[in-house]
Order: structure tokens, then sequence, then C-alpha cells
């Protein structure tokens, strides 16, 4: 069974979340470790 793409508004939550992660943050890997995503989504 062929898994689901996730739909723009997951994305989108996605995208604020490491914004606002980078607001606090300052290194992106932390930011975007901080997401646990296991697949690419862009």
């Amino acid at each position: 069974m062929a898994r689901k793409r996730p739909s723009d508004e997951d994305c989108y939550k996605i995208s604020r979340q490491v914004e606002l992660d980078l607001a606090v943050l300052t290194d992106v890997a932390k930011a975007y470790r901080n997401l646990a995503l296991h697949q690419p989504l862009f």
C-alpha cells in the first residue's frame, strides 16, 4: 500500500515549527532534529 503524501497544511505546520525553533535556537540541525522527520517531505 502506498503512503499518502502530507497535505499542504501539514507541510506549512512543519515549516512554521522550524521557523519558530530557529527563532529560539541558532543551530539548524537542532531545529530539524526537534521535528523527528523520518522521510523527506519537501
